[in-house]
């Protein structure tokens, strides 16, 4: 037995500096993201080592985890994100702590290496610079030279005390400091405190984006939205509106943080192949443009069948095919070298949407307001982009600032170089809404009803079928458009027992939808929704 154990209370002071050391490594963490974000409000928010290092993470994540994401946490799937690494960086801090008290050296070395990989995370996102790697770098400088200073403070004090064997923490006796330590530690958490306040106070892009989506006010539109015809809003309880508040809109990006875009010194540059007159416009611009205003539906590729990605919103914006001629650019069917627009938002993000589907007389838009509004920053303001008929990952870019037009053999957009399909046109799907499933509705009349959507095509009929009984025809709402969804409702005369319920849709066209079950990759998930309720 080594001579420190038989020194009375030797076990305790060990844990003390132990836990001393600890708490060092989550300061020098905590002063570590503090300085980094001060840095960030120089370079811009998305360089942050957490916002830097998440983004690599979504793009690094295959596919069938993030489907797995989405399904497990919805639209949180972001923040739960970020508690992890928070969670994964408090543990590491720790250990790092732990590990400076025996090799100083070696434990600020491990802070600058986690500087290191937020850096390369910030560097390799598709919107990422040089200067990027600042903020990650700066942090992780001046949380190792903490670390350093803490742990030489606490083997400082030790030194007198018994020497401790081989591998061992040193052991804190009468050297042991504890008010000094507590004093220096709650300087640094406070000096911290302070320095990421500063640094979000001079962050001011997110204050000036905020005051000029404020000032903005959508002038009318040149052609405004048909009215919504009488019938097409059901009301059946259960049944959710007609359109869907902007605050209650999917939201489904890889956006850890949300772009906060001033309007003000906003631009949009439309170039590329077959581009005769490029353009540069700003926001301005195109609030003077003739706007339009409709009633579109959208949906995302990672719905899963019978899922809740799906909206409809009344949007207005500048038709996009409008501006495509001005700069001389003619669709694949009349001679144009271009078949695919690459939009690419602020964050990085490229989305290719076929030049021939924005440019065949549907309303495709460049969106300013939603529901009769701005657009909310989670949903792209100042501007984004709004293809009827088209799933949102090869049309809806949001926060866009760039349109280059090129081919499809040329250039994969992001999701398609992660397996998803180059071209998605959405599918014919439907959805029940009520009676939802596990519910226990009592015998007699049970409304059936739910929404049905095919856009760009319209939905020309649904079917409820009981059990394995036969399909039967369901009541369709008035048809408002065939950009938007359909409600529908069906009043079945229920049974006791445990029933399964299952809807289908058929468009337009005559097509009904697929009842094989396929997940949503690569191009959006098939199969007839069903739920399963027990009547009393």
């Amino acid at each position: 037995m080594s001579r420190d154990r038989d020194v009375p209370g030797v076990r305790g002071a060990r844990l003390r500096v132990t836990a001393a050391g600890a708490v060092s490594g989550l300061l020098a963490g905590y002063a570590a993201l503090a300085v980094a974000e001060l840095a960030s409000a120089a370079v811009g928010p998305q360089a942050g080592p957490v916002v830097a290092v998440g983004g690599a993470a979504i793009d690094l994540t295959p596919a069938p985890v993030k489907e797995w994401a989405i399904r497990s946490f919805g639209t949180a799937d972001k923040l739960v994100l970020q508690l992890g690494i928070l969670a994964v960086l408090v543990l590491l801090a720790l250990a790092l702590g732990v590990l400076a008290l025996r090799h100083r050296r070696l434990g600020a070395a491990g802070v600058l290496l986690f500087g290191v990989v937020g850096a390369v995370a910030a560097v390799s996102r598709p919107d990422g610079g040089t200067v990027d790697a600042l903020p990650s770098l700066v942090g992780a400088v001046a949380g190792s030279g903490l670390l350093y200073w803490f742990a030489g403070r606490l083997r400082a004090r030790t030194a007198s005390e018994p020497e401790a064997t081989a591998g061992e923490t040193p052991v804190a006796g009468k050297g042991w400091d504890r008010r000094g330590f507590l004093l220096a530690a709650g300087a640094a958490a406070a000096a911290s405190t302070g320095v990421g306040a500063l640094g979000r106070t001079l962050s001011s892009s997110g204050r000036d984006a905020l005051a000029s989506r404020n000032r903005v006010v959508l002038p009318p539109p040149a052609s405004p939205a048909p009215p919504v015809p009488r019938g097409a809003r059901l009301r059946v309880p259960g049944l959710g509106p007609f359109r869907t508040p902007s605050k209650d809109f999917y939201r489904v990006d890889t956006a850890i943080l949300v772009p906060k875009v001033d309007a003000t010194t906003w631009r949009l540059r439309i170039h590329g192949k077959g581009v005769t007159a490029p353009l540069t416009l700003t926001f301005d611009d195109l609030l003077q443009r003739d706007l339009i205003e409709r009633d579109i539906t959208l949906a995302c590729v990672s719905n899963e069948v019978g899922g809740p990605y799906v909206g409809n919103a009344r949007w207005i914006g500048v038709p996009l095919a409008e501006l495509l001629r001005e700069c001389g650019v003619r669709p694949p069917s009349r001679g144009g070298p271009a078949d695919q627009l690459v939009a690419r938002s602020v964050d990085g993000m490229t989305i290719g949407s076929p030049v021939e589907d924005v440019m065949d007389g549907r309303d495709a838009l460049l969106a300013l307001g939603m529901n009769g509004r701005p657009l909310p920053f989670e949903h792209g303001f100042p501007v984004r982009m709004v293809v009827p008929g088209l799933y949102g990952y090869v049309s809806a870019c949001k926060w866009i600032e760039d349109i280059e037009l090129t081919t499809f053999d040329a250039y994969d957009a992001y999701w398609v170089e992660r397996a998803w399909a180059r071209e998605a046109p959405v599918k014919t799907q439907s959805r029940i809404d009520t009676p939802r499933p596990g519910a226990r509705p009592g015998a007699g009349t049970v409304m059936i009803a739910g929404i049905a959507w095919a856009q760009h095509r319209g939905i020309d009929r649904v079917d409820v079928r009981i059990d394995d009984g036969p399909w039967r025809r369901a009541g369709l709402a008035a048809e408002d458009s065939r950009d938007t969804w359909r409600q529908w409702s069906f009043p079945w005369r229920a049974t006791p027992g445990t029933h399964t319920l299952t809807v289908r849709a058929t468009d337009r066209t005559g097509k009904t939808q697929s009842a094989h079950r396929a997940p949503p990759v690569p191009d959006g998930a098939t199969g007839h929704h069903s739920v399963v309720v027990t009547v009393e």
